[in-house]
């Protein structure tokens, strides 16, 4: 039931170890960074508990997602991806209605998230710096600002791209199966 080429579990990648593995990774090298080799018991331990953290609660979502849609776990992230890319229809009627289902999931996430989430993000990638430049540590502040304008820009270009791709992926498969009478999707993070 996986795509062309893929087998049937789903790609390395959407593995619980390897979203734990590139966390901790992730989350050594950017202690190390700011720290020093000396930091090295601290960031791993960190690094373990966050990648542990982030994982469950990635694994706990793709959990709900897929008995909220009708699917395996395992397939979601497929069909996640298919959407984002735009990708193939599925054949399977089925696999179509579940993909319809997470669609209009995760525009009913983001129809209740779009106005506190974005301030959020705003307030945390802005307001770190804002802390580095009060104690004194100008580079740090420095850094962490163009991170932070970077990241809310890509969040917000990846948000609206997200939402078209969702809706015209929404409308091939209901145009598909002869559907219709779905609502769009206006005012969340971009026109549909």
């Amino acid at each position: 039931m996986g795509a062309k080429g893929q087998p049937a579990q789903g790609r390395w990648r959407d593995q619980w170890w390897a979203i734990g593995l590139l966390v901790l990774v992730i989350g050594v090298a950017v202690r190390l960074a700011f720290r020093g080799w000396s930091a090295w018991p601290e960031a791993l331990v960190g690094g373990v508990f966050y990648a542990g953290l982030l994982t469950w609660v990635l694994m706990r979502r793709r959990g709900r997602d897929a008995k909220a849609v009708g699917t395996d776990p395992a397939r979601v992230p497929e069909l996640e991806r298919r959407i984002a890319k735009n990708g193939e229809l599925p054949e399977d009627p089925a696999e179509q209605a579940a993909m319809v289902r997470l669609i209009r999931r995760r525009e009913e996430k983001l129809r209740r998230s779009r106005w506190w989430a974005l301030p959020m993000l705003g307030v945390i990638s802005l307001g770190t710096p804002l802390l580095w430049f009060s104690s004194g540590n100008v580079p740090a502040g420095l850094w962490t600002l163009g991170f932070g304008v970077a990241f809310l820009g890509w969040m917000v270009w990846f948000n609206r791209r997200f939402v078209r791709r969702m809706a015209a992926m929404r409308q091939r498969i209901e145009g598909v199966r002869g559907g219709g009478g779905v609502r769009g999707i206006e005012g969340v993070g971009g026109h549909a």
